[in-house]
Parts: structure tokens; C-alpha cells; sequence
């Protein structure tokens, strides 16, 4: 059976030193959730990451406010311990930088203070088609699990699988 055109990759490429970096935000920024963008290229159903970009947890109120009604909640009254966000003019400056480098953002990362690896009604409500969204398990201030997420042509999770090459 063939693949709707849009159906999402499913293995993302990363190497040692990319893993490290999202683990040491995920523990720097615990107990509260870390958060940032992945840029490289997406070829066929595999997506290659090339830079792990750090950015700032803009969880508030104002994001809160913003946030109403998602999913049909009523208010997201999380904190930065349970929720993050990244601000919209980061992720156009981040945007930018990619293309003038020839690259995508291919996805988000972000971290579950003593919770698992796996993503949150939110997190799906929230998320878009083509990206994958590393989920890095932060237990006790240690990170303990990183999985990748992609969305389905049905809008639900399904696991990427994550291949870490050897530096060369």
C-alpha cells in the first residue's frame, strides 16, 4: 500500500554529541521543562539532524492565555515544570537561519521532568505534520530516556526511530 503524499518520516538521524546536548539542556533546565529547535534536511522518510538549537522555555501567562481552548481545555494553567513554549519570533529567527543555510527545522525537543518519554494530549494538540518531537524522560534531575515522536496522517503519535551515527 502506498503512502499518503504527507504522511510524516519515520527515522530520524542524529549523532553522540546532538543527544548529549539535548540530555544537558533537559538536566540544566530541571525541574522544569527544557525546550528547543532541530534543523537539517528531510530526504524521502528519513530526516538527518544537523544542529540542535537550545532556546528559552517562554512558558507564562500570556502563553497560557494563548493556549486557551486547545484541545478543548478550558484554561492551560500549567507551569514551566508541565508545559513549554517557544516564543514565535525565536522560531522565525531560528526559520531564517535555516534557510540561509540551506536547512529545515525538522522538529522540537523538549523535556518531561519526572515523567516519561512520551508526548501529552497537549503535546499532540499542538504539534504540526513533518516534524519530530524528541521527548527527552528527565527522573531526579537525570535524563533517563529520549524517544522521537512524529504525527501520523491521523494526527496521533507514533514512534520515530532514532538512529545515532559515530562521529567521524
Amino acid at each position: 500500500m502506498e503512502k499518503p503524499e504527507h504522511f510524516p518520516t519515520n527515522l530520524v538521524k542524529v549523532n553522540a554529541d546532538q543527544v548529549q546536548a539535548m540530555n544537558t539542556h533537559a538536566e540544566t533546565t530541571y525541574p522544569e521543562e527544557c525546550c528547543g529547535l532541530l534543523l537539517g534536511q528531510i530526504k524521502g522518510e528519513v530526516k538527518t539532524l544537523v544542529e540542535v538549537i537550545p532556546t528559552e522555555n517562554a512558558w507564562d501567562t500570556q502563553a497560557a492565555e494563548a493556549f486557551q481552548g486547545v484541545n478543548g481545555s478550558q484554561r492551560q494553567s500549567g507551569t514551566k515544570r508541565n508545559q513549554f513554549s517557544i516564543a514565535p519570533e525565536v522560531m522565525l529567527q531560528v526559520q531564517k537561519q535555516a534557510r540561509d543555510r540551506e536547512l529545515d527545522i525538522i522538529g522540537i525537543y523538549h523535556s518531561h521532568p519526572d515523567h516519561p518519554a512520551i508526548p501529552s494530549e497537549f503535546d499532540r494538540a499542538i504539534a504540526w505534520q513533518r516534524y519530530s518531537y524528541i521527548i527527552i524522560s528527565v527522573q531526579q534531575g537525570i535524563a533517563s530516556d529520549l524517544r522521537s515522536w512524529t504525527l501520523d496522517h491521523h494526527h496521533q503519535f507514533q514512534p520515530e526511530e532514532i538512529l545515532t551515527e559515530a562521529i567521524l
